[in-house]
């Protein structure tokens, strides 16, 4: 037994060893239980699907390059325009889909109440796809 001995010695003295046998047994018997249950626990349903190939269509957004000069002047594709032209232009493009992508050019010097309008008025016609493009430092 583990809780004694036949030997006089030791017998004023509590074992002080842990018995593993029982801890192991218990240990079995779940991994017994679990290698039977684990397939019940699968439910699979067998289906028939159909078969459906979707070739996507990648449509490349168009360009648009939108730049204000040093004095506020508006620029759409390098084409000088006013600001009520700028947000016909804006208006109509913001209804293509894929939706373009407007590359904004600001001089350095330019108002920033400027480029604020020009965000302003993408943004009231749903052009979320605006760009600032700038030079690296040299």
């Amino acid at each position: 037994m583990a809780f004694g001995s036949f030997e006089r010695k030791s017998s004023s003295q509590p074992m002080a060893e842990i018995n593993m046998v029982p801890l192991i047994d218990v240990v079995l018997v779940l991994l017994v239980i679990f290698i039977v249950t684990a397939p019940l626990l699968t439910n699979v349903v067998k289906l028939d699907l159909p078969r459906a190939t979707a070739n996507a269509e990648l449509q490349k957004p168009e360009k648009i390059e939108f730049a204000i000069d040093a004095q506020g002047g508006l620029f759409w594709n390098g084409e000088r325009l006013t600001r009520e032209d700028a947000i016909a232009r804006f208006t109509e493009a913001g209804q293509k889909r894929p939706q373009p992508e407007v590359y904004l050019r600001a001089d350095q010097t330019v108002p920033y109440r400027y480029v604020a309008q020009t965000l302003a008025d993408a943004s009231k016609v749903g052009l979320s796809k605006v760009a600032f493009v700038s030079e690296p430092e040299r």
